[in-house]
């Protein structure tokens, strides 16, 4: 096992136990589940009446309406005022739940009873907690449950439970995610200068390219639950994000590219069953094999060059014109002058033939 991958390993178990998917038919798509994580980032005023309900060591249960949220509702009264942290704590002392305009902008009712399907399929144990999970499911709305026990935040959407973490908590992990993902990237980096001093000698070496692509899906799987941490943290994940944007700098192009070079089901279909690859399942070489079709130990027929030329001015249609004439890497990038003139004009096959010369000798 390569330096960092228990680390990977590690990461990949803990996030999986942060987000508790729930056998429904009502699927959260990933933007979608982005764009309720932002309801309650820290610096928000939601976030800020959820921290000051925990902190007065109350309950709560919290509905953002919706159309299919009213039938739902039984009593209470309506309160019809602007939404504001402290208001939404003082109402907390109360034991039914509170509804909330779509836009978080207005507090509509207070003390209302739940009333959704008894039947909806529930994990939960408390009553709060049962009520916004069946409602979440039923509605399809956020419901917020505010454990007055364990003081817990828990958001539930559609079929997700996803439980709000205390900032210090997300930072630490976050900081954990960025610290493992730039020993990947560096690991990455060095595979990936392998790969390219073999292609330019026009050896066929799968094994580094395997090694590349390994690390660029680890990068890119890691990274996306960074993604999520730092979308948590709102306003205080600023510096990550940017820290993040730096180290994932071409890793999806470079891989793709390498899938385009290597795979001999189309890079389209293998990138969907890396994709599909767990933490565990990714760290198995063999797993990279099969997902480029390969079988155990079998060698690469030749290098098509995509990634290669793509380090030259050609533009897209240009390498797919000359990979297609050429058949090979070796042929593609050790041509003459005149070779390239045929294909884009003299002008251009003199560009080219410096680019590729230039190339070769970096490396």
């Amino acid at each position: 096992m390569v330096e960092g991958d228990e680390q990977v390993n590690n990461v990949g178990k803990e996030e999986q136990a942060t987000l508790i998917p729930q056998k429904t038919n009502l699927k959260v798509e990933k933007e979608e589940f982005y764009s309720i994580l932002k309801i309650v980032a820290p610096g928000t005023n939601f976030r800020a009446a959820l921290d000051g309900i925990v902190k007065a060591g109350k309950g709560a249960i919290i509905v953002v309406e919706n159309e299919a949220v009213e039938p739902l509702l039984d009593g209470g009264f309506k309160v019809n005022c602007k939404f504001t942290p402290q208001r939404l704590v003082e109402l907390s002392k109360m034991d039914g739940a509170m509804i909330l305009s779509k836009d978080l902008k207005k507090i509509n009712y207070a003390n209302v009873t739940l009333t959704p399907d008894a039947s909806n399929k529930t994990n939960e144990t408390g009553t709060r907690h049962k009520a916004a999970e069946r409602t979440a499911k039923q509605a399809g709305c956020v419901c917020i449950a505010v454990s007055e026990r364990r003081h817990e935040i828990s958001m539930f959407y559609k079929s997700m439970k996803h439980v709000v973490k205390s900032t210090d908590e997300i930072l630490r992990k976050a900081n954990e995610h960025i610290q493992l993902l730039e020993k990947q990237r560096d690991l990455f980096d060095v595979h990936v200068e392998k790969l390219t001093r073999s292609e330019l000698r026009n050896y066929l070496n799968l094994n580094q390219a395997v090694l590349v692509i390994q690390k660029g899906r680890l990068i890119q799987k890691i990274a996306e639950d960074l993604r999520k941490n730092i979308l948590e943290l709102g306003n205080e994940g600023t510096l990550l994000k940017t820290r993040l944007k730096e180290i994932v700098a071409n890793v999806e192009k470079e891989t793709d590219l390498v899938l385009k070079d290597y795979s001999r089901i189309g890079a389209k279909k293998s990138k969907l069953l890396l994709e599909s690859l767990s933490y565990d399942e990714l760290l198995d070489a063999q797993n990279i094999r099969n997902a480029l079709a390969y079988e155990k130990f079998e060698k690469s027929d030749f290098i098509r060059g995509w990634r290669i030329l793509s380090k030259t001015s050609l533009m897209e249609p240009e390498i797919a014109q000359l990979v297609k004439e050429t058949g090979h890497l070796g042929k593609a990038i050790h041509s003459n002058t005149r070779f390239y003139s045929l294909l884009f004009g003299e002008e251009k096959a003199r560009a080219v033939k410096e680019e590729l010369e230039r190339i070769k000798l970096n490396y």
